[in-house]
């Protein structure tokens, strides 16, 4: 587990201390020039720098901060504080710049995206923004209400807490219609790239080191949180200026779950490159959150520390037929959430879509019950939806 030097000294070169992104062909958070204060991340032509998105039609606002790449060992060794199995054997890869959300999405901005689904409705009823074979690359589809939003809600509904339960396809289709809405390309993390960024150039059990006695002072956790998951960014951050990358709520990423965790990959040259470290999932079940939740002990809040996910078992209480495709309604999952990321440099159509659709038959059967029966809804996402946002909202 390690950082090539010459990326960590990259780092140590070019974070700096704020400055607001120019816009221009590269888009939001790059500058031409290097800002006079803040942290940036020197790429060609230009630097990467902090910025604010604020979503199209309406008032939410999204936190970006820069992230610069390098080469890192993915996973632990046998000989590693609080190894498990899973997280093994360790495997070289290659992050690429990129965009991180300075904290995990919070209700603000997730219950916007929950808002969608009455705007398509109202859409559809007037035949608007309809779907087909023509447009469907641009469509998402919206989340339908909490089956039972006072269990999800037990700890209030305070917009700064980190929004919860959702699957990780609700996730994916959140960052599609963000992507769509601002025309840049949002997503949720790869594996390697979730632990590079939560890691910040440490190769210890947490990105402060070793010593659990700190992590009062970076994370919620079973020890400190009282039972209940808290306001995002209320402890410090990591080096990268990233908050609660340990603990407050796990978060989604995009790879499959496997107990021997590494081994399908560790024979490839390495290092390896973003792309060529993913375990695309291959079933509904079985995908991976990490980072740990308010719910969990220290060693579930390791840097390397996995879950694979359990669908019939987080949606035990779930009445619907078929299961919901949306929501969980058991715990642990009031303690999984996502945060978004962008890379730097764009990735292609084909690579988007395994980031944003749906990659299983199962889900897919449940979220085309949905549609066909009513319960589900469709639409066409582009820039000029921004409009219909704000007369919602």
């Amino acid at each position: 587990m390690r950082f090539v030097a010459i990326a960590f000294v990259c780092w140590l070169l070019v974070m700096r201390p704020a400055a607001l992104a120019e816009t221009n062909q590269a888009g939001q958070g790059f500058s031409k020039t290097e800002p006079a204060e803040g942290p940036s991340v020197e790429v060609e032509g230009g630097f990467l720098v902090p910025y604010t998105l604020t979503v199209p039609g309406s008032a939410v606002k999204i936190e970006m901060v820069p992230v610069p790449g390098g080469t890192f060992m993915l996973g632990s060794s046998e000989d590693a504080a609080g190894y498990v199995e899973d997280e093994g054997p360790p495997v070289e890869v290659e992050v690429g710049p990129m965009w991180v959300a300075k904290y995990e999405t919070s209700w603000q901005e997730y219950k916007l995206y929950m808002s969608m689904y009455q705007l398509f409705k109202s859409l559809e009823s007037e035949g608007l923004r309809i779907v087909n074979d023509s447009n469907a690359v641009d469509a998402v589809t919206a989340p339908t209400e909490l089956y039972d939003p006072t269990f999800t809600f037990e700890y209030g509904q305070d917009l700064k807490l980190p929004a919860v339960t959702m699957t990780q396809y609700a996730a994916k289709q959140y960052t599609k219609w963000l992507s769509k809405l601002t025309g840049d390309q949002y997503r949720l993390p790869t594996e390697a790239e979730w632990e590079y960024a939560c890691r910040a150039g440490s190769s210890a059990a947490y990105h402060f080191g070793d010593d659990e006695s700190l992590l009062d002072e970076y994370a919620w956790y079973y020890e400190n949180a009282d039972e209940r998951p808290h306001e995002v960014g209320t402890k410090k951050p990591n080096p990268f200026g990233l908050h609660d990358m340990h603990g407050n709520v796990m978060e989604w990423v995009i790879d499959s779950y496997t107990e021997d965790g590494y081994a399908s990959i560790a024979d490839k040259d390495q290092p390896m490159s973003l792309l060529e470290s993913v375990r695309w999932p291959t079933s509904f079940d079985n995908r991976v959150v990490r980072g740990g939740s308010w719910q969990d002990d220290p060693e579930q809040l390791r840097s390397a520390a996995r879950l694979g996910s359990a669908d019939e078992d987080w949606k035990v209480a779930d009445p619907n037929i078929p299961l919901s495709p949306w929501w969980y309604t058991d715990d642990p999952a009031r303690g999984i959430g996502f945060r978004i990321f962008r890379s730097y440099q764009p990735l292609d159509d084909e690579q988007l879509k395994k980031f944003w659709e749906i990659d299983d038959d199962d889900i897919q059967f449940d979220v085309e019950m949905r549609i066909e029966e009513g319960r589900g809804v469709q639409s066409v996402i582009d820039p000029a939806l921004a409009k219909e946002i704000a007369e919602l909202n």
